[in-house]
């Protein structure tokens, strides 16, 4: 195997995996059994007013997500997936992860309109 750039990224990849798989799982840790909402739909640092009503949500992402990458993992340790399918799954994941907590983020504080001065 020649290490070139291509290699160094797939690498990067994988290891990369471990952190964010135990960041997921920790938050679903957090919001489902501990009652921590503090991280539950952020919008510029900020919670929403009432965090528990989407803490179900943000619980279930995080949980999803993070079941999904530790597969992964496994799967590359076991060689149960080649990579073109492991890197899609992982890639697919934390896109899809990113996007579902925008969306829930957004979705917990609404827009509110403000009058126009003239």
């Amino acid at each position: 195997m020649v290490f070139d750039i291509t290699v160094a990224m797939t690498w990067l990849l994988f290891i990369a995996l471990f952190p964010m798989a135990f960041i997921w799982l920790r938050r679903t840790w957090r919001i489902g059994v501990r009652r921590d909402y503090s991280e539950v739909a952020l919008k510029k640092g900020v919670a929403p007013d009432h965090p528990e009503k989407y803490a179900p949500y943000a619980a279930a992402i995080n949980l999803l997500a993070g079941v999904v990458i530790v597969s992964v993992i496994v799967g590359v340790l076991t060689a149960s997936f080649d990579y073109e399918t492991w890197s899609s799954m992982a890639g697919v994941t934390i896109w899809l992860k990113l996007i579902a907590d925008f969306i829930l983020s957004r979705h917990a504080h609404p827009f509110v309109a403000r009058n126009k001065v003239d």
